[in-house]
């Protein structure tokens, strides 16, 4: 069971959970859940106590490297095999305060540089600064993100944007400002354009015409976050 291991330790990850929270939800201890993110692999009834949890079916935890896939494609595999029991598994790592509510992270220019390898670490998100604005939506999950460059004129370099989670890409409107987070180009402020179902894709421009238009392939997508304001 070569993906075992690490798909517990990503889906404990993926839902923010530290080892004792999930051991406890379980009834094992947190010694046991340690060794079976490593290298020892549960009994029978531990392995369908985590299937239950993560409404994943044991086939998907054994037999799926679910950390080599991407947002778009786990959301794929999971929904088009019918291994996913529940449709509210979350990927997004996030922070909230002491009443449970989420807060609003900030990736400075300094920290975009490591964004891409820990996007999805509980630790490297917790070590953001992070604030609360109560005129948003508390249904909708917000990320601050720090501009570099002059390629979206006439929102400067240095400004800072706070952007909504994008659950279904699919619904991205073309035309509209979005931070991109890929696997070649880290993160990303561009116009895009749709072109998902057609071309698995999407074609990101600059509003700056010195720029020239781009096109991601889909699969390489880790995240993407909808512009709603800009602070300077």
């Amino acid at each position: 069971m070569p993906s075992l291991n690490s798909n517990i330790k990503f889906l404990r990850r993926a839902k923010s959970l530290t080892q004792e929270t999930l051991a406890n939800a379980i009834g094992i201890s947190r010694s046991k859940l340690a060794g079976y993110e490593l290298n020892i692999n549960p009994p029978l009834d531990t392995l369908l106590a985590f299937s239950d949890y993560f409404g994943v079916s044991v086939d998907l935890l054994i037999r799926k490297d679910l950390s080599s896939l991407s947002e778009y494609k786990l959301r794929q595999v999971l929904e088009t095999d019918q291994f996913l029991k529940g449709k509210n598994l979350r990927i997004l790592t996030t922070t909230v305060d002491v009443d449970g509510r989420e807060l609003i992270e900030v990736v400075s220019q300094k920290a975009k540089a490591s964004y891409l390898a820990g996007f999805s670490d509980p630790d490297f998100i917790e070590e953001l600064p992070r604030f609360s604005l109560p005129f948003l939506p508390t249904d909708k999950k917000h990320r601050v993100f720090q501009l570099d460059g002059d390629s979206m004129l006439p929102i400067p370099e240095g400004a800072w944007i706070v952007c909504e989670y994008m659950d279904d890409w699919t619904a991205l409107k073309d035309g509209e400002k979005y931070v991109v987070v890929t696997e070649q180009d880290g993160v990303t402020f561009k116009i895009a354009y749709n072109q998902i179902k057609e071309k698995e894709r999407l074609l990101l421009c600059s509003s700056n015409p010195i720029y020239k238009p781009f096109y991601v392939n889909i699969s390489e997508v880790r995240e993407l976050w909808k512009y709603r304001l800009v602070i300077y």
